[in-house]
């Protein structure tokens, strides 16, 4: 049998992390995934899916990943059941996640266009001695990979959260 998930989605709220009696980290929350279709009106929908974490990857996501955050996910969809407090039994679906991966920087993330110092940078600086900015990647539809556009520029009022 396969159980494999793959998402990329922005977070529609900070992580809530928690710890278990056995002092085991886990963090829940929300990921909006854009559907690739538009609707009859025109406009683009989301999904709106539960996401549960555990251990280091809690902890750090809980740390680094905040609301709006555009983060890829893989991991396995589970389901569960339980009794609530009026007798009736309710089922849950949600993705357990294995791992996470930040997808844009935090300064991408908080519209600031200069390089930040506590950015960590992954390239090495040119053999004639200057550095150069790191580079944004674009995730956009209609750009190639290679292409060097500038990112793309979304507003909070076209975020589904």
């Amino acid at each position: 049998m396969i159980n494999n998930v793959v998402l990329v989605g922005r977070m529609t709220r900070d992580a809530e992390l928690r710890y278990t009696p056995s002092n085991q980290a886990v963090a829940t929350f929300t990921l909006a995934v854009n559907r690739n279709f538009k609707n009859q009106a025109g406009e683009r929908e989301a999904d709106f899916i539960n996401v549960v974490i555990w251990r280091q990857a809690a902890e750090n996501l809980s740390s680094w990943a905040k609301k709006g955050s555009l983060i890829g996910i893989t991991g396995r969809i589970q389901t569960r059941q339980y009794d609530n407090a009026q007798g009736q039994r309710v089922y849950v679906t949600e993705v357990v996640a294995d791992n996470f991966q930040m997808l844009e920087s935090r300064t991408t993330r908080e519209g600031n266009g200069a390089f930040a110092p506590s950015e960590p940078s992954y390239g090495s600086a040119p053999a004639s001695g200057f550095t150069s900015q790191p580079q944004t990647p674009n995730f956009g539809r209609d750009e190639g990979p290679f292409s060097q556009s500038s990112p793309m520029d979304i507003s909070d009022d076209d975020l589904p959260f």
